[in-house]
């Protein structure tokens, strides 16, 4: 059976090591803050926020802390806070160890779309293209299918690029693939799916 959206979530925080400083982007990444558990993480936001908590719990939110999507979240007792010229002089900078962001496609050389669908309304770019030049690791958390059946991991994106090349590790409902010369290498198969249904579901070329 597939992998849910926490699912994929806690896989990605399996990607986090201690004393690594992470940015999270909207959708399911803001998840992962849920599954760093004893993990000495330091989650930064380009909104200005270093050392974000998990969700609060219903009934406890505060609507003076959210994150770079504008979901509530919570401190912690080393949080510290500055403006998003300090922020993103930390992306710029080299100081963020690794980036997880969502994704509308991504290709098999690595390029990534994630900022917009021309034509319709979206969140928009936010921190995206600093994030990728950026930091350290990219991982890319998504659905491995759209709505209509048709694969997101791709030769090549359609829609507007947010980086090239800048994609090293992709965790879909289906697994995790790696970017490695020449295409994709299958990393892990989600629970029940086979090698030959994740092949049958992406368009980019996989390598052995």
């Amino acid at each position: 059976m597939p992998w849910d959206r926490n699912r994929m979530a806690a896989r990605a925080a399996e990607e986090l090591e201690d004393g690594m400083y992470v940015n999270l982007g909207i959708g399911i990444p803001t998840l992962v803050a849920n599954y760093v558990g004893d993990k000495d993480i330091t989650l930064q936001s380009e909104n200005g926020m270093l050392g974000m908590g998990p969700f609060p719990f219903e009934g406890e939110e505060d609507p003076d802390l959210i994150n770079a999507g504008k979901q509530t979240i919570t401190e912690l007792a080393r949080t510290s806070y500055f403006d998003s010229a300090t922020s993103f002089g930390m992306i710029r900078g080299g100081k963020i160890a690794a980036a997880i962001l969502g994704a509308m496609e991504v290709s098999e050389k690595g390029d990534l779309a994630n900022w917009m669908i021309p034509g319709k309304l979206v969140k928009g770019m936010g921190g995206a293209m600093d994030l990728v030049a950026g930091v350290g690791k990219v991982i890319v958390v998504m659905d491995h299918t759209n709505k209509a059946g048709d694969s997101k991991v791709l030769k090549s994106c359609t829609l507007p690029l947010t980086g090239k090349a800048v994609v090293d590790r992709i965790i879909t409902n289906m697994g995790v693939l790696d970017v490695v010369p020449g295409g994709l290498r299958i990393v892990q198969l989600a629970d029940g799916i086979t090698e030959d249904e994740i092949r049958a579901a992406t368009e980019a070329a996989i390598v052995a």
